[in-house]
């Protein structure tokens, strides 16, 4: 066990102060007509995955990423995520993308556990991408079609942060560098990188809680 007792551990605690703040609000919003519905549910699931993720951290240190536990459980923030926009504003297509987030996650659990390395740099960059540009664009389109409010546009930034974060990650397991995302660069930024994705994420689902 490596407790992390130093910055990054108080930023990952703030993080999860964060997510629990915002897993009440979502059941807070499911249980009130006018703001009801399932995507609070899989609102719900990603910051609840991202605040057991966030203590595990903590717990044992950023050797836990090394965890195929963890990197498979970790998939399902942006895959939550991505469903529960899609579920919102896109219902229609709510089952295919569930069922599609479901085969990414089996493929990752896998191919992890498997040590089916080749295939594990396809699928777990592939999946995350679909979900990282789903969470990237839809925000854009329904401010621009002004189904919520603006502020609700702040939810792509998170999207872009946990995108950059995922891929990076993926790139350093399959053992290259994406840019100048270096093993020790990752490792530095990371938890200030999952504060301010949450944080986002945080004030871009308070401005958009409307229907």
């Amino acid at each position: 066990m490596d407790l992390m007792l130093n910055f990054d551990g108080l930023v990952l605690l703030l993080t999860g102060l964060l997510a629990i703040f915002m897993i009440y609000q979502f059941l807070t919003w499911q249980k009130k007509e006018e703001t009801s519905g399932i995507w609070n549910i899989y609102y719900s699931v990603g910051f609840l995955v991202l605040l057991v993720a966030g203590l595990l951290l903590i717990i044992f240190g950023w050797g836990a990423l090394a965890n195929n536990f963890v990197a498979v459980v970790g998939g399902l923030i942006p895959f939550s995520l991505a469903t529960g926009l899609i579920s919102r504003f896109y219902p229609k297509y709510e089952k295919m993308y569930l069922i599609l987030m479901v085969i990414g996650l089996v493929l990752i659990t896998v191919t992890r556990y498997g040590n089916m390395v080749s295939l594990g740099k396809i699928v777990y960059p592939v999946f995350h991408a679909i979900a990282g540009l789903t969470i990237f664009f839809i925000p854009i389109l329904v401010c621009k079609g002004k189904k919520v409010q603006k502020g609700f546009g702040m939810v792509t930034i998170g999207g872009t942060l946990i995108g950059l974060g995922g891929i990076a990650l993926a790139f350093l397991k399959a053992g290259k560098q994406l840019l100048f995302f270096s093993q020790e660069f990752v490792i530095m930024i990371l938890a200030p990188l999952l504060f301010f994705m949450t944080l986002f994420f945080a004030l871009g689902f308070m401005k958009g809680k409307n229907k």
